[in-house]
């Protein structure tokens, strides 16, 4: 049997979202569920969020208080099948 290697990655998202209440990652790397990586606030108000990751390319947004946003510090975008922009993230 042949052994496949998988190689992951620990990846941040982080957001400046001051006067946020909640803030999540949804993207293709965890079924667009936002819940299921939330983001802590530090005391300047940025939100940061933690994943490790299977090498490759994945699409995702920002969940703020329940709107749906890409993620400003991100310049690689792509269309979905909604017709607005997800962002893209390229894990190596």
């Amino acid at each position: 049997m042949v052994r496949k290697t998988v190689v992951t990655k620990r990846i941040e998202f982080k957001i400046a979202a001051p006067k946020a209440n909640r803030v999540g990652v949804a993207g293709d790397f965890n079924g667009w569920k936002p819940d299921s990586l939330t983001a802590q606030k530090d005391r300047n108000g940025v939100w940061k969020a933690q994943a490790t990751v299977p090498t490759g390319t994945y699409e995702y947004k920002f969940v703020i208080d329940g709107s749906w946003i890409t993620d400003p510090a991100c310049s690689r975008r792509t269309i979905n099948s909604f017709g607005t922009e997800n962002s893209v993230l390229v894990v190596k």
